[in-house]
């Protein structure tokens, strides 16, 4: 039988300290604007948060029996992981995006792995910074095969979003 893990997001805020880009009740959240809920410890709002996009947010480490070890916690490994993002030709692609600037070495390198592994594209970005900024724009990069980084790459020049 499977062993279930389950994990709690706090004292981790990544999502809502504005390293996902998002629209919070007309409040746009991006790196540098965090959600005016955000305590950097939680929700000030937690029972009158929105269903979209707080409450159906499956980050990939509070997911149940999640693939990611204990290590991979957002706060802690700087990186923020949504898991079946997309499709692409049938496989899962997954999203990582970082907390900070760029996804640190021993992370991505993980992430590239499981992607292997598990033949499961990955898509990851970096924060652009603007001024000594970092702005609510972010560089995408496609990992998997050649298709896959040529669409992403396509993706970018078209200007699609992923949030």
């Amino acid at each position: 039988m499977a062993k279930t893990t389950t994990r709690s997001c706090q004292p981790c805020t990544a999502c809502c300290d504005g390293w996902v880009s998002m629209n919070i009740n007309g409040v746009d959240v991006y790196p540098g604007k965090p959600c005016p809920h955000s305590t950097g410890k939680g929700c000030d709002d937690y029972e009158n948060r929105p269903v979209q996009p707080c409450v159906e947010f499956q980050c990939a480490w509070v997911m149940e029996n999640s693939p990611l070890p204990e290590w991979m916690q957002p706060s802690n490994a700087k990186v923020l992981v949504v898991l079946d993002k997309l499709q692409w030709h049938g496989a899962s692609v997954d999203l990582a995006v970082p907390v900070g600037k760029r996804i640190p070495p021993r992370a991505l390198n993980w992430l590239k792995q499981f992607a292997e592994t598990h033949g499961r594209p990955l898509i990851y970005t970096e924060q652009v910074i603007e001024n000594g900024k970092m702005s609510k724009d972010q560089n995408m990069v496609g990992y998997g095969p050649e298709a896959f980084q040529q669409e992403v790459a396509s993706w970018v020049q078209s200007g699609k979003k992923l949030w």
